[in-house]
């Protein structure tokens, strides 16, 4: 990648972690380069401890000392800046947040006990997959049956970009199995159009190794 500016952005990620790769997606729509950490989970370096106590990805430090660690916030700083399509527009904002919120408080929490059975012996992964489906991709599915192509129509939103990355984890928990849910046709097809899509690709070509002090800046 060709030289960036020291005054750009850090980007502490993951690229599988669902929170980092909603945070790449914005911030590449909006055309706002960073320098890219990737983090091993199980070796966090010390400098990302150091700026966010909570340790987990995403973390943005701005050129201006500060920092974002929630992955809306940085989703939304960077939409701030430049969002040419109109993700922010999309749909009410209240409307876009109902949806985040239902993902990460409630579906999230779903889909790491189907994910990790192991963790949680209580009850079987069925379980927990069954809620998840209840709760969110069977009215992800109405939703998407009568919106078209994205969750609020033809126009791609925030809240799109939001829960994709948490729906293409669920679904790869059994993929067999999920190619087999017939009933939910207009959100294998919303799935689907994300992986296929230039920007899901562009955020996730690159397997970096884990960032360590006084490497090369890569730039994203």
């Amino acid at each position: 990648m060709s030289a960036a500016p020291p005054s750009l952005p850090v980007l502490y990620s993951f690229r599988r972690c669902p929170y980092a790769m909603r945070a790449r997606l914005a911030l590449r729509q909006a055309g706002q380069r960073v320098e890219l950490r990737e983090v091993a989970l199980r070796a966090k370096p010390a400098e990302l401890l150091a700026a966010s106590i909570k340790g987990t990805v995403p973390v943005l430090l701005l050129p201006d000392g500060g920092m974002l660690e929630q992955s809306l916030d940085i989703m939304r700083w960077a939409l701030a800046r430049s969002d040419p399509q109109g993700w922010l527009s999309a749909a009410p904002a209240a409307e876009q947040a109902r949806w985040i919120e239902l993902c990460d408080a409630r579906f999230k929490p779903l889909l790491d006990r189907y994910k990790y059975p192991e963790r949680f012996p209580a009850e079987p992964a069925q379980h927990h997959r069954e809620a998840a489906c209840a709760l969110l991709l069977r009215p992800l599915e109405q939703a998407l049956a009568l919106s078209g192509a994205w969750l609020f129509g033809p126009q791609c939103s925030l809240a799109d970009m939001a829960l994709l990355p948490f729906v293409r984890q669920f679904a790869a928990v059994d993929a067999a199995w999920f190619e087999t849910q017939t009933e939910m046709p207009a959100l294998r097809a919303w799935l689907q159009r994300f992986v296929e899509g230039d920007l899901f690709k562009a955020v996730m070509q690159e397997r970096l190794p884990p960032w360590v002090p006084g490497q090369a800046p890569v730039y994203g």
